[in-house]
């Protein structure tokens, strides 16, 4: 979508999703605003062209998962962030970017990460089991833990162990598709959201399909 279709023609079709007490900033004033309360389920109209994510990354990680649940990878994904002075400018370049499609990072649940996962320990100080990323293991044994990002191309994402543990050769940071885990109990925390209860498996891996990032 070009710029001018964002601000003129299609404007009716570009929706801001304001989460929580955020406010719908001057830039975005003249869209179609929906207020998401918090912890809220977005809801995205039938026949928009772009929405703008005002609100957290976990915000952003929820309407990807809407998006990808109700197959609408189509639609054009703006993001405004907390704590960004005046939110002008990034309210400025989610309404007139261009989109490029990226990998989105998913989980078995169907949840979607857009900044980090983390596996984390249910209790005591280490997670117990075995961790890969394709084929290369992170940690096989122990380990305070295991950072996954999404990366910007391909091959889609990133994973590297915290800690002490018996690692493959790819020690340190491991570029993949999958990222795997296999353990006794683990704690899975999504853009800093930790799930309800522990796993004891969890993968996080890249859609077949990407998503439309603007900006």
């Amino acid at each position: 979508m070009t710029a001018r279709e964002a601000s003129g023609e299609v404007s009716d079709r570009v929706v801001a999703l304001v989460f929580g007490d955020r406010r719908t900033p001057r830039a975005l004033a003249d869209l179609t605003a929906l207020q998401v309360p918090p912890a809220g389920a977005p809801t995205i109209p039938d026949g928009t062209v772009r929405v703008i994510v005002v609100g957290g990354h976990a915000d952003l990680a929820a309407t990807l998962a809407r998006l990808l649940r109700d197959d609408r990878l189509d639609v054009e994904v703006g993001f405004v962030p907390p704590l960004t002075r005046g939110g002008f400018g990034a309210a400025r370049r989610a309404r007139d970017g261009v989109a490029q499609r990226v990998p989105l990072i998913r989980d078995e649940t169907g949840a979607v990460i857009v900044r980090s996962a983390r596996w984390l320990p249910t209790g005591g100080d280490a997670i117990t089991g075995e961790a890969v990323v394709d084929d290369t293991v992170l940690f096989d044994g122990e380990s305070t833990g295991v950072v996954i990002e999404p990366l910007p191309g391909m091959p889609g994402l990133r994973a590297r162990a915290l800690g002490r543990g018996r690692s493959g050769p790819g020690r340190g940071w491991v570029a993949g598709r999958a990222a795997q885990l296999g353990s006794t109990g683990v704690l899975v925390e999504r853009d800093g959201v930790a799930a309800a209860r522990p796993a004891r498996r969890s993968a996080f891996y890249r859609h077949i399909q990407g998503w439309l990032r603007v900006g």
